[in-house]
């Protein structure tokens, strides 16, 4: 069993930056994907961004140009940088690792963008 622990949400103004952290309990290494998702109030959980094993980034269009993911596989975490967040980037952000061993998701952190 795979435990993934997400970090870094918070309250920011409209423009600001945040960046989230996922570590995981084990190696990540066999997880082909592993991606942020956000789910805000009243609609589905939608995907933010993911990145394969070998480093392949893809976003969802929405956060083209403004949110980074990235990947240690040595130290076993993915980050999500966050610049010039808007209103509607408000959400529960949750880390995914998906592979052979199943798919897996934290437990969620919130950020909420707001002046």
């Amino acid at each position: 069993q795979v435990q993934l622990v997400e970090s870094g949400g918070g309250l920011v103004q409209p423009g600001g930056s945040l960046r989230l952290s996922c570590a995981a309990s084990g190696s990540i290494f066999s997880f082909n994907v592993m991606g942020w998702y956000r789910q805000a109030p009243g609609k589905e959980r939608e995907l933010v961004a993911h990145i394969t094993n070998s480093g392949s980034p893809n976003y969802a269009d929405s956060v083209k140009g403004r949110f980074t993911i990235s990947r240690d596989n040595a130290k076993n975490t993915v980050h999500l940088q966050m610049n010039n967040l808007a209103p509607e980037d408000t959400a529960v952000y949750y880390c995914n690792a998906a592979g052979w061993r199943g798919v897996f998701w934290g437990q969620g952190t919130q950020v909420t963008v707001s002046s």
